[in-house]
């Protein structure tokens, strides 16, 4: 016997269909991506159910409540608005509301993770860039949601990202091919960021270049700094001061290259003529800036990663781990050192 249409939800519907909220959501409102056998039979247990499809349900693109929850532990930095921003796009074409959690420190990411299980009003959880630790994770996994992660692979969930150390060795591996031996890396961490769970893919890039150049590694031209450009600036001169100084900078993002740059240009170095510098990310001033970069679709991360969840929610097939290529963008920060023959 036929329930009272009021007492009947999409909920319903896709248990008695023996499928997904997403997928009886796309066949009720006769969208692709549904096989037509599963369609005839989620349009014959609502009509035996009596269900009428109302606006909310109707909005809703892949669970019960048409919210995802965004962690971000920074919102003022070009990297992170932007990967927000692709994210949100498609989320938000897709009518799903979200809504942002900012921890901006450790005491306010440790506040979140503790309090994060009664947030439950959510279809999934994706985190921005940034790593999750053990205890982090059984606190995201007690909500019984979908994760994923973008920005960053540093979480055992479905992720987008770039790799780290290709990144390193594209900067790396053109600084040597300019010739350079004696090259130094300003290693950006993050402040904010437990130690134990900081990636280490730029840093692995510059040791691994070294060794199979057959360069050894001076430790004196290692550098780690917190990120951002004046800690890269305070970084350069501190490489400045050894007796034997590089003719070659790699930095761990633009922010810090560019802060080395102000360095060497205030002690009246030439750059690149007197030393080049290199860094990642391509930040919108790198160009401005003539800086050598390599660059990382940022953007496109995040709209892979709300395409991913909308594909996850609607029980699409997915792929796991989404690696976007990196690309080499060779402006005039680097040249060959002083007196150096190309190809000797």
């Amino acid at each position: 016997m036929a329930q009272s249409s009021q007492k009947i939800n999409m909920a319903d519907v896709a248990r008695a269909a023996g499928v997904s909220m997403a997928t009886a959501s796309r066949a009720l409102n006769n969208e692709s991506g549904v096989a037509e056998a599963t369609r005839r039979r989620v349009l014959a247990v609502a009509e035996e159910l009596s269900y009428v499809v109302s606006p909310e349900a109707s909005r809703l693109a892949g669970g019960d409540t048409g919210r995802v929850a965004v962690v971000v532990p920074h919102i003022s930095r070009w990297f992170f608005a932007a990967l927000l921003e692709g994210l949100e796009s498609v989320l938000r074409a897709a009518d799903l509301d979200v809504l942002l959690y900012h921890v901006d420190g450790v005491e306010d990411r440790h506040d979140f993770f503790h309090r994060l299980p009664a947030r439950r009003k959510v279809d999934a959880v994706v985190v921005l860039a940034f790593p999750v630790g053990e205890e982090e994770q059984r606190r995201l996994e007690l909500m019984g949601v979908t994760i994923i992660a973008a920005g960053g692979q540093h979480a055992p969930y479905p992720n987008v990202s770039i790799d780290d150390e290709t990144a390193g060795r594209q900067a790396m591996d053109h600084l040597l091919f300019l010739g350079h031996r004696r090259i130094a890396m300003i290693a950006a961490v993050d402040p904010d960021q437990p130690d134990e769970v900081q990636p280490s893919g730029r840093s692995n890039a510059y040791y691994a270049a070294l060794r199979n150049a057959g360069i050894p590694l001076d430790e004196r031209l290692v550098v780690t700094v917190d990120w951002g450009g004046d800690q890269g600036a305070d970084a350069m001169a501190k490489l400045l001061s050894q007796p034997e100084p590089p003719t070659a900078v790699y930095a761990h993002s633009d922010e810090v290259a560019l802060g080395a740059i102000r360095t060497l240009r205030r002690a009246g170095l030439r750059i690149p003529e007197d030393l080049s510098v290199i860094g990642i990310d391509d930040h919108p001033v790198a160009e401005l800036t003539d800086l050598t970069t390599v660059r990382q679709p940022v953007r496109e991360q995040g709209e892979l990663a709300g395409r991913m969840l909308l594909s996850i929610l609607g029980g699409e097939e997915t792929e796991h781990d989404v690696v976007v290529p990196t690309q080499l963008v060779i402006r005039g920060s680097t040249a060959p050192p002083r007196g150096h023959v190309q190809g000797t």
